[in-house]
């Protein structure tokens, strides 16, 4: 497998789906100056699932080291494709990976897209089978960088959802529930509210335990799937 071969066929793939549309809405849905060619979503994921069926025999090392080489041109929609390749694979994660996994999240994430592309499926799959790791998200929460803060909670997204980690949903809340940044507020409320499916009683508990300091935002995020009356109760 040529690596650079291959990360110039996404490069060049992705840059003929790009369309003017597409590459307006950016400034719609980010603050931030934001590298990319302007490609759907939807594109994206075609590109990579196509060109992933050629690279899927290769080694996990070999897998990670083509995401990395992605994760590190600064384009928005080759990191997307990053994302995707290592959830693929994630059932392959080996512990070492989460050096790997560490290093992208701090190091080549720059806005909140990137970062849940990335932390919603493969830190969350990683997360789940390497639990002990939990550790690391809540020295994560503690970080100066918005975006390694917003990662340790978007990473448990899919996990709570299942009800899962329930205990650790609540210690990261706790670390993060003074925070000042909207996107890091965004990203405890949407970690709470995924909590509430399962644990709707739980999560009501501790966010009327709260309501008088919790950031509006993030309390609005967390009560949005609750039942109406534990809801309606919630913003009286």
């Amino acid at each position: 497998m040529e690596n650079n071969k291959i990360v110039r066929r996404i490069s060049a793939a992705l840059k003929a789906a790009s369309t003017p549309d597409a590459k307006a809405s950016f400034a719609k849905f980010f603050k931030e100056k934001v590298t990319g060619y302007g490609v759907k979503l939807t594109d994206v994921h075609k590109i990579a699932k196509k060109i992933f069926r050629e690279i899927k025999e290769a080694s996990t090392d070999g897998i990670m080291e083509l995401c990395g080489m992605l994760m590190d041109t600064g384009n928005m929609e080759e990191k997307f494709a990053a994302s995707e390749w290592a959830e693929m694979i994630s059932d392959d994660f080996r512990e070492k990976d989460f050096a790997v996994l560490e290093k992208w999240v701090k190091n080549s994430i720059s806005n909140w897209a990137e970062c849940d592309t990335l932390c919603n499926h493969a830190v969350g799959s990683f997360i789940t089978k390497y639990p002990a790791y939990m550790a690391e998200l809540k020295k994560w929460a503690r970080s100066k960088n918005r975006w390694v803060k917003r990662a340790a909670c978007v990473s448990l997204i899919l996990p709570a959802r299942r009800g899962e980690f329930l205990a650790d949903v609540f210690e990261l809340a706790d670390i993060l529930r003074n925070d000042p940044d909207d996107l890091v507020q965004k990203g405890y409320g949407w970690m709470l509210k995924e909590a509430s499916r399962k644990h709707a009683r739980e999560v009501f508990d501790y966010l009327m335990k709260y309501k008088k300091t919790m950031p509006r935002t993030a309390f609005r995020y967390a009560i949005e799937k609750m039942p109406d009356d534990m809801r309606k109760k919630a913003m009286a």
